[in-house]
């Protein structure tokens, strides 16, 4: 098998987890053979621990060097797409941490030198890797939920302390990270809402800035999204609730699919609703549900009818 030789442009969060997962060889094929940052305590760190490795404060100089096939690119968001264009015209494959940039533009110039080049590009949304997401995906594309009818993510577990921004002057500001729960923490979701439910036809969103935070970008959303079908969705995100929710419940004319802590349930309707609804002669009915749950890889299908009461006489009354 070939080794991927790689180089790690940025040494902070995210830069030393990738640095520490590689060199612990959590990543079959693949190894580190240079890093860069401009910190000399981080440098200082790295050759502590790893003498062999090439530790350098350019990252221009890295690039030249023909010792590694690709770089991973972990720097403040406005550096993302320079340099990852800089690494593709030096022929090097590219990851690169979320976002790809701040601006709209700046991206699309990335996505052309990446096409240009002809080498690999990725982007680091690794949740697209969890098999219930995978599992979810399979099961709304192949139509096993019928015609979407509505999607409503709730992901308010990012919590984040003053402290988380205040360790970095990039952060929460429009100039060094060009958003705040949208662009740095709940990429991830808004990835995999669309990855599985489709592009919306139109959003419209409410952000309010510096709810929680005495920052200047968001740390609280809600997206109200509609869909060439007429389906809906609602994202509701926040890095001030605490504790907070990460619920996905997305409902078909065939069922219901809900995702939470770590568990996918679904509920299958042996007919499609739409079709109960015009053709049954009963007002209140109980169609028969395949309801199954699967924890990562691991599954449990039960069949019930599952029977809708009729309302008590008292919630009934009219005043």
């Amino acid at each position: 098998m070939n080794v991927v030789k790689t180089g790690i442009i940025g040494i902070g969060n995210m830069g030393s987890a990738h640095f520490h997962s590689i060199l612990a060889g959590k990543i079959p094929g693949m190894t580190v053979t240079a890093v860069c940052d401009i910190d000399p305590e981080k440098r200082s760190a790295v050759k502590a621990q790893a003498p062999e490795l090439a530790v350098l404060e350019d990252y221009t100089e890295l690039l030249k060097s023909s010792d590694t096939d690709a770089v991973i690119i972990a720097v403040p968001h406005p550096l993302h797409a320079k340099i990852a264009i800089d690494a593709f015209h030096a022929g090097k494959h590219v990851l690169v941490e979320k976002p790809m940039d701040i601006t709209v533009s700046a991206a699309e110039r990335l996505c052309a030198a990446a096409k240009e080049s002809g080498k690999i590009f990725g982007i680091m949304l690794n949740q697209r890797t969890n098999p219930l997401f995978r599992e979810a995906r399979r099961i709304v594309q192949n139509g096993e939920l019928g015609e979407l009818k509505r999607s409503v993510w709730i992901i308010t577990n990012w919590y984040r302390t003053q402290s988380y921004y205040s360790s970095g002057g990039w952060r929460a500001t429009w100039k060094g990270e060009g958003g705040g729960v949208l662009l740095n923490q709940a990429p991830h979701n808004l990835d995999l809402w669309q990855w599985i439910c489709g592009r919306p036809t139109a959003v419209t969103v409410f952000c309010n800035e510096g709810k929680f935070h005495p920052i200047e970008v968001e740390d609280e959303a809600t997206l109200y999204a509609e869909y060439e079908n007429g389906a809906t969705g609602v994202f509701i995100t926040s890095t001030g609730d605490c504790p907070g929710t990460n619920r996905l419940e997305i409902t078909g004319t065939r069922g219901k699919m809900v995702l939470e802590n770590g568990l996918l349930k679904l509920w299958k309707l042996k007919e499609d609703e739409r079709h109960i609804c015009r053709y049954s002669t009963e007002g209140f009915v109980h169609p028969e549900t395949e309801y199954s749950e699967q924890a990562a890889g691991k599954k449990t299908v039960m069949r019930a009818s599952f029977r809708i009461s009729p309302a008590p006489s008292c919630m009934a009354r009219r005043f």
